[in-house]
């Protein structure tokens, strides 16, 4: 399997990157983009909070957890593509780009089809780049206002204890080789670690390697059981 895999101790800024050339290589950011898709939509009002809900138009998806009213917080949960797009569409253009481009997010290249051009449009980013887009959520240094990067924070939560928050968002980009993402980081005895994995999706088992080999890196590098 073709992949890169980059952890970040935020702490003592040091890196370690398996695979640097992929590292640097530019892929759609699928369904990691819904953390900054986010993160604009409770900016500018296309929700009020994470909890507000949105009714569903009645079309039934291949996933059937996406066939009802969603939150923000339950469409991070279960990935809700139409949740997203209607958030997007609720943005609008000018704005998506204005917010896209503040950020530096990738190649910031949003086009003209506002729901899915991070799933089949221009938008890229490289998985150094995600690294460097994460670094500036936790350390909240993004044009948010705090309030708004809190509840995303909370809504990125996937495993919780008394020892560490870990935080994780997955993508499957679908246009041309498929590629996998599996982002976010670790809050462990109050230091961040910034993970990034990125593969190559080539067979039905594949998808669940983009959590498998994160959960294995976490108990080899800090002896923890991620339950995700």
């Amino acid at each position: 399997m073709e992949g890169c895999f980059i952890l970040c101790d935020l702490a003592n800024d040091t890196t370690v990157v398996y695979n640097a050339q992929r590292a640097e290589q530019p892929f759609l950011p699928a369904s990691t983009f819904k953390i900054l898709n986010s993160l604009i939509a409770l900016e500018t009002g296309a929700v009020q909070n994470a909890d507000e809900s949105i009714e569903w138009d009645g079309e039934q998806r291949f996933v059937q957890e996406w066939n009802r009213d969603h939150t923000m917080r339950s469409a991070m949960q279960y990935s809700v593509v139409w949740f997203y797009q209607e958030l997007a569409r609720r943005i609008g253009e000018g704005q998506m780009h204005k917010w896209v481009d503040a950020v530096g997010y990738g190649n910031t290249q949003t086009g003209k089809n506002i729901d899915d051009f991070w799933l089949v449009g221009d938008l890229r980013i490289t998985p150094r780049q995600q690294v460097e887009f994460l670094k500036k959520l936790v350390l909240e240094k993004l044009p948010f206002s705090r309030h708004t990067i809190g509840q995303v924070k909370d809504i990125l939560i996937e495993d919780k204890t008394d020892r560490y928050i870990f935080r994780a968002k997955s993508g499957w980009a679908t246009q041309g080789q498929h590629i996998g993402w599996y982002i976010g980081y670790i809050e462990i005895d109050g230091k961040a670690y910034i993970f990034v994995n990125n593969i190559d999706i080539n067979s039905d088992a594949d998808p669940k390697a983009r959590k498998e080999i994160a959960k294995e890196i976490f108990k080899t590098a800090f002896d923890i059981d991620l339950d995700i």
